[in-house]
């Protein structure tokens, strides 16, 4: 995977966009929902990257006890710098972790982020509650 494979992945998903808050060498990743009458909601940090071929990671979402199985079982794969590690994994995008699997990662930090929004927030992104459906929150 490359920098721009990781772009094209990250701002796939309703509501992404990339943000350069810690300058242009490292992209954050956010989701944003928008709400009638032009008011926005605070954007959600879903992944966070060098984008540096030389040092290429992402930061990501992860439940916790999955966050520990993929550590113990693939080495580049720790708890994320400067991150809360229960929650956050460090990605190092050397080769050493199939495509599918990096974006099936990607996928579910993005998931994570907006499970965590309202309801109707998440109407507006189109997105389904996995195994949810017909819950009441």
């Amino acid at each position: 995977m490359d920098p721009n494979a990781l772009r094209t992945i990250c701002l796939s998903f309703p509501g992404a966009y990339e943000d350069f808050p810690f300058g242009p060498e490292t992209s954050v990743f956010k989701v944003r929902a928008h709400i009638a009458g032009g008011t926005r909601h605070e954007a959600k940090l879903f992944a966070l990257s060098s984008m540096d071929e030389d040092d290429f990671y992402v930061n990501l979402k992860c439940e916790p006890a999955l966050a520990v199985q993929l550590r113990a079982v693939h080495p580049a794969i720790t708890g994320a710098w400067h991150m809360n590690k229960t929650h956050w994994n460090g990605v190092r995008l050397d080769g050493s972790l199939p495509d599918g699997m990096v974006k099936d990662m990607v996928e579910d930090s993005y998931d994570l982020v907006v499970s965590g929004l309202s309801r109707k927030q998440q109407e507006q992104l189109g997105w389904a509650r996995l195994g949810k459906e017909g819950s009441i929150d």
